[in-house]
């Protein structure tokens, strides 16, 4: 079991929350979202927590291919800048849990980075705070999206007791 801390202040972010082998697979359609909230079942159980190898968030560069782009960042939605379809560059190896395994997390004063239609949708970097102020986390829950929360593998920290 491991649990999850602030690197500034060795906050425990997290309960004890046990490994899974990979990211699950998880498609997920329209009749699969939260009448009420339109969220996707989230990405990782309440409890557990895998290691995305993926990069998520920004920085964004284009893509190569115009024409058939693909999504920005796993599981999520492709997104166009001015400058055309791009795709993420961001950090590989975030930890992905359960949002609700992280309910001391704060969003970022003003809202920062945490635009979407029905909540935030994760693509503007980190937008969640340990109560000490320091931004750890990016949350993705917007209504076209996964429902998912990505520690940042520099700003937290694993302990497994």
């Amino acid at each position: 079991m491991t649990v999850f801390l602030c690197a500034k202040c060795g906050t425990a972010i997290t309960p004890e929350l046990a490994e899974l082998a990979a990211v699950p697979d998880l498609a997920v359609g329209e009749r699969d979202r939260d009448k009420k909230t339109r969220l996707a079942p989230s990405t990782v159980p309440r409890g557990r927590y895998a290691i995305d190898p993926e990069p998520w968030g920004p920085p964004y560069v284009v893509q190569d291919d115009q024409k058939n782009p693909r999504p920005a960042q796993p599981r999520g939605p492709r997104i166009r800048r001015e400058e055309g379809f791009v795709t993420s560059a961001g950090s590989r190896q975030t930890v992905l849990v359960h949002p609700d395994d992280a309910t001391g997390l704060q969003p970022l004063p003003n809202g920062e980075n945490s635009t979407g239609c029905c909540g935030p949708a994760g693509d503007e970097g980190l937008n969640r705070a340990c109560p000490c102020g320091a931004p750890v986390a990016t949350l993705a829950a917007d209504c076209f999206g996964p429902y998912e929360l990505h520690l940042d593998p520099v700003r937290t920290y694993a302990f497994s007791p």
